[in-house]
């Protein structure tokens, strides 16, 4: 499966007020590197509210926001570290919130390729190890490195 993850889309310690400005500046950058269109950012934004992405994982609260792939130039990951955890409402809940951490933005060209990673990542997810490396880890290229390994992915 080729698919992108670089240090340019690994965010440390990004700071906004609540989910969508998170969203939307992991969204920007993701469009400013070139691998979504300009349609992405609103297009994850309105996905979210209708199917929400947060899990209650253990140590930490993660999300996993995706959206059609017509909005995506080229297969890639996301990923970010939030300074402070944000409250994302639970995938499949309508009431019901998490405080998340960390979130794995897909941007995906091809529909059985998204659900392949999302089920990858959440295998991924429930390690209580590899929460506590990402939330802890400050090098990009370890983050990187670490998630090509744990999702099978091409350098």
């Amino acid at each position: 499966m080729q698919v992108t993850v670089n240090e340019k889309l690994i965010l440390l310690d990004l700071m906004g007020k609540d989910r969508e400005t998170l969203l939307g500046k992991m969204a920007d950058n993701l469009c400013e590197n070139g691998f979504v269109k300009n349609t992405y950012k609103d297009a994850i934004l309105a996905r979210e509210k209708i199917f929400p992405t947060g899990l209650p994982t253990q140590p930490y609260g993660v999300a996993i926001p995706h959206t059609d792939i017509e909005h995506v130039n080229t297969p890639a990951i996301s990923i970010a570290r939030f300074k402070e955890p944000v409250e994302f409402t639970i995938m499949g809940e309508k009431d019901v919130t998490v405080p998340v951490k960390l979130a794995f933005m897909l941007a995906m060209k091809e529909k059985h390729t998204q659900l392949d990673m999302l089920q990858k990542l959440m295998a991924v997810l429930q390690n209580e190890d590899a929460l506590n490396f990402l939330a802890a880890e400050q090098n990009s290229v370890s983050i990187k490195t670490f998630i090509q390994e744990k999702l099978d992915l091409k350098g």
